[in-house]
This record gives C-alpha cells, sequence and structure tokens, in this order.
C-alpha cells in the first residue's frame, strides 16, 4: 500500500497538506505560499531578485535557501493558527518554511534563495501526495527551475525544507548535488508532522562531505510554526553568527 504524506490534513477547504509520519509529512508536507502559478522563466527571474541576483557582489556572506510548497488554499476568513501548514502574516498566506525563512532573513539580513522546480507540483492533495511519492520510490531528481551561480560568496547557508518521507523532498537532491557548498556551515531547518529531522542531517553531510553541517538546526512541529517567531528569534541568536 502507497504510504501517505505525514502533514495531517488541514480541515475543511485548508485540506492540502501532505499527510504526517506514516509517509512524506508537511509528506510531513510544509505548505508554501498561496501563488499564482508562473511560468519557469518568471520564477528563475523572481528567485534570482530574492536572492540579490546570481551575480551579487555585495551581498550577506549568509545565504537562506530553502523549498516550500504550494498550495491552493482560500484566504478569506482564514487567521494564523487555522491550519497547520500555512501562516498568514500581514494578509498573505505562507508555507511553513517561507514563514521560518523570512524570520531568519529579518534577523540576520541573509540573502535569500528560493529552491523550485521547472515542472509544477499539483495545487491539489491528493495528486500531490501521489507525485511526492512517486518521486521518492524512483529517487528522481527534480529538474530546478534556477540554479545558485554565487555559492562561492556565502560562507553560511540556512538550509530548509519540510520532512516528507522521513526524508528530504526530492528537489533537494537536485539542489545539493548541483551545488558545491565546500568550506560552509549549512544549517538545516525542518517543520515537521512529528518525525524531527529524521536522518536528514546526515543525509545533507553525505551530499555534501567537505561543508560542515550543523548541530544546532531548528525542527518544529508544523503545528506550533505560526507561534515560532520568538523561538526561532531566539534559536538564530544563539547560533552567534
Amino acid at each position: 500500500m502507497k504510504k501517505k504524506l505525514r502533514y495531517g490534513l488541514l480541515p475543511a477547504a485548508l485540506a492540502l497538506t501532505l499527510t504526517a509520519c506514516s509517509g512524506a509529512g508537511e509528506a510531513e508536507t510544509t505548505a508554501a505560499p498561496t501563488e499564482v502559478q508562473e511560468t519557469a522563466a518568471e520564477e528563475s527571474q523572481e528567485t534570482e531578485a530574492e536572492a540579490g541576483g546570481a551575480g551579487s557582489e555585495a551581498g550577506s556572506n549568509i545565504l537562506i535557501a530553502y523549498f516550500s510548497m504550494p498550495e491552493d488554499i482560500e484566504l478569506e476568513g482564514i487567521d494564523a493558527n487555522s491550519g497547520a501548514s500555512v501562516v498568514v502574516r500581514d494578509g498573505e498566506a505562507l508555507g511553513n518554511v517561507q514563514y521560518i525563512a523570512q524570520i531568519i532573513q529579518e534577523n540576520t539580513g541573509a540573502d535569500v534563495f528560493r529552491i523550485e522546480t521547472v515542472q509544477q507540483y499539483p495545487l491539489d492533495h491528493d495528486p500531490l501526495v501521489d507525485q511526492a511519492a512517486a518521486e521518492q520510490d524512483e529517487e528522481a531528481r527534480p529538474e530546478l527551475a534556477s540554479h545558485l551561480e554565487n555559492a562561492d560568496q556565502y560562507d553560511i547557508i540556512f538550509l530548509g525544507y519540510p520532512n516528507w518521507w522521513g526524508d528530504m523532498p526530492m528537489p533537494l537532491y537536485t539542489f545539493l548535488e548541483e551545488t558545491d557548498l565546500s568550506g560552509k556551515t549549512i544549517i538545516p531547518f525542518c517543520p515537521h508532522g512529528g518525525s524531527g529531522f529524521s536522518r536528514t542531517e546526515e543525509t545533507i553531510a553525505e551530499l555534501q562531505p567537505e561543508a560542515q553541517v550543523s548541530e544546532d538546526g531548528f525542527t518544529i512541529s508544523r503545528n506550533d510554526v505560526a507561534d515560532c517567531e520568538e523561538e526561532v528569534v531566539n534559536w538564530v541568536n544563539g547560533l552567534g553568527l
């Protein structure tokens, strides 16, 4: 029988997250911001602009690279605590990973690189669950819509992703296999549906053997993300960056 993603379903109109510990969790899955589907080229341009451009010469030496799932929800009447995978901030729906990334950015001045794929993931829950399961079964390496071309300027990489099926989403494998992060410190952060990091820190270290993977990463239940700002700030401050 096919496993289910680990994030629990959102009630009613929010039932788009991937299910918790039995499968790929936020497959444990993290939802991403509500957004109109765009072409790969447009997404690539936006991602580079968010990171300060692939050829930025005067940016931060800290980068936040993250993957967050798209989700199709109705915002009207939704508050910050309405769904396990959605945080509403200033009227905008953000995925858990994106929300944490924003808090980190606000407290570090880091550049931001959003990991996105050329092929769009389904916005509906069941097809999304099926695709995530199939990608893991096939050990797929989804093609990315944009690529980090200025990795050399960064010393510290915050790496954010949801816990899917006790592992990273497959686009994270693509990113880590095509990007040389040798000599850098990688600090993972991961919302989950009950399994924490699983062994994803070890997987990152295997894929980036010349990088140092911090043991002080941040993982939090998707149920607690909406109220996690102070906890994230304290965590970031405690890193001594």
